[in-house]
C-alpha cells in the first residue's frame, strides 16, 4: 500500500512538472515550431560571434513563433543597429523586438 501511494505520488509530481514548465504540452508552440525558434536563435547568436561590431556576449537573443527579442547592452546606437540589423536578416525571422539599451 507505501509502495502504491509512493508510486501515484511520484506519477502525479511527474505530470504536474510536464505539464506545467513545458511550452509545447501548453500549447504556446508546436514541437516543431520550438525546434525552428532553437535553430533561429543559434543562427542570430552565431552571426553575432561572427560580427566583430557586436558584442555577442552582452546580447540576449530568444526566438518565440519566429519573432526574435533582442535584451541586454549595447556599447553604441551603431552597435544595437547592426545588432537587430543582423537578427532581421537571418532566415525564418519573422520579426525583431529590438531592446537592448545603449550603455558606453
Amino acid at each position: 500500500m507505501k509502495y502504491a501511494r509512493a508510486l501515484a505520488f511520484a506519477a502525479l509530481a511527474g505530470a504536474t512538472i510536464l505539464s506545467t514548465g513545458c511550452a509545447v504540452v501548453r500549447g504556446q508552440e508546436t514541437a516543431g515550431a520550438y525546434v525552428d525558434d532553437a535553430a533561429i536563435t543559434t543562427a542570430v547568436k552565431a552571426k553575432f560571434v561572427e560580427d566583430k561590431t557586436v558584442d555577442a556576449g552582452a546580447i540576449k537573443v530568444e526566438t518565440l513563433n519566429g519573432t526574435v527579442a533582442l535584451s541586454g547592452f549595447a556599447k553604441s546606437g551603431a552597435e544595437k543597429a547592426q545588432a537587430e540589423y543582423i537578427a532581421r536578416n537571418t532566415k525564418g525571422v519573422r520579426e525583431v523586438r529590438n531592446n537592448l539599451a545603449v550603455r558606453p
